[in-house]
């Protein structure tokens, strides 16, 4: 099979993509840690227990919606249980697996800290981008979503 390289256009795409990606994590990163006293990886696994009914989720769940390794999902979740912000325990009826649940000092953190995390992202994404290009933006980031997926990559 011949190589089909990237042409100028789709390569300065494929740079623009690397560099706003990586440069926004940080400036958020950084943001998080000057103001915030969890990481941006910590407040997005508050995030999506509290948007989980019970406020609860599965390990290996929590760690797909993250699109993070179990063992890295892990190493954050166990840093977090140990400052009191989430708990773990067995999932009713499954011997293998772990559920990770929202604590109420987690809860209150979440409360606490949304806005200054908000404020972050609305300076370094949602500000800078007219409501089409956020459109697009999700559009496009689904599309990636999707092909990962089929190819199970992700």
């Amino acid at each position: 099979m011949s190589t089909v390289w990237l042409d100028a256009d789709q390569q300065l795409a494929w740079r623009r993509y690397l560099e706003g990606r990586a440069r926004l994590h940080d400036a958020i990163g950084r943001e998080h840690d000057a103001h915030l006293s969890v990481s941006l990886e910590e407040y997005e696994v508050l995030v999506r227990l509290s948007e989980s009914p019970t406020e609860s989720v599965r390990m290996s769940s929590l760690a797909d919606g993250l699109a993070h390794s179990r063992s890295r999902t892990t190493h954050t979740v166990r840093r977090m249980e140990d400052r009191g912000l989430v708990r773990r325990g067995p999932v009713p009826g499954d011997r293998r697996g772990v559920l990770c649940t929202l604590t109420e000092e987690g809860r209150r953190t979440l409360v606490a800290e949304a806005p200054a995390h908000v404020a972050a992202v609305r300076r370094y994404l949602v500000d800078v981008l007219t409501p089409d290009q956020l459109r697009t933006l999700g559009e496009a980031m689904d599309a990636v979503t999707a092909r990962c997926r089929e190819d199970g990559v992700c």
